[in-house]
């Protein structure tokens, strides 16, 4: 058992992206913060905003797999595409998906204000979907990803000279 944690601390493109999403997730704790005059704390473990949690993890084990075992091998080539099709999800889908999410709080919140909620219950099977918010911090802009993933190149350039 010791011997399987001393080798996952000792592997150096895991603690490349482990370290490059703490440092994002503070980051994006701090941000927030400034930028809406609140602490919320849930951004240190959410999803969305500045800068992407996501891309600094991924960029950063890349980085790492390519400065460790060089831009022709295998394991950079994964850790590559893998960074690629993560960043790409996230401007693209997961956007999407969070747009949708504010859209449909909206249009929860005006059958609310407008009374529905009784009908609602009624005839609703999951009526704790009519009370509960959905997820609006899904996605990330462009510049959110860039900056994550300009952060985990430069976490795993930091910690290669460590």
């Amino acid at each position: 058992m010791y011997e399987a944690i001393g080798a996952l601390l000792r592997n150096h493109i895991l603690i490349c992206g482990a370290c490059a999403w703490a440092v994002a997730q503070v980051l994006k704790t701090i941000i927030y913060g400034l930028v809406h005059k609140e602490i919320r704390w849930e951004r240190m473990f959410g999803d969305g905003g500045m800068p992407s949690g996501h891309s600094a993890t991924v960029s950063a084990m890349a980085t790492a797999a390519g400065m460790r075992y060089g831009l022709d091998t295998f394991e950079f080539a994964i850790t590559c595409m893998m960074a690629i099709i993560v960043m790409h999800d996230a401007m693209g889908v997961r956007m999407e998906t969070g747009k949708q999410g504010k859209v449909l709080n909206e249009m929860i919140e005006f059958f609310r204000v407008e009374g529905f909620t009784e009908a609602f219950k009624k005839n609703d099977k999951n009526y704790a979907f009519w009370e509960a918010s959905l997820k609006e911090f899904v996605g990330h802009t462009p510049l959110q990803v860039i900056v994550g993933c300009v952060l985990g190149i430069i976490v795993a350039l930091l910690l290669n000279l460590w």
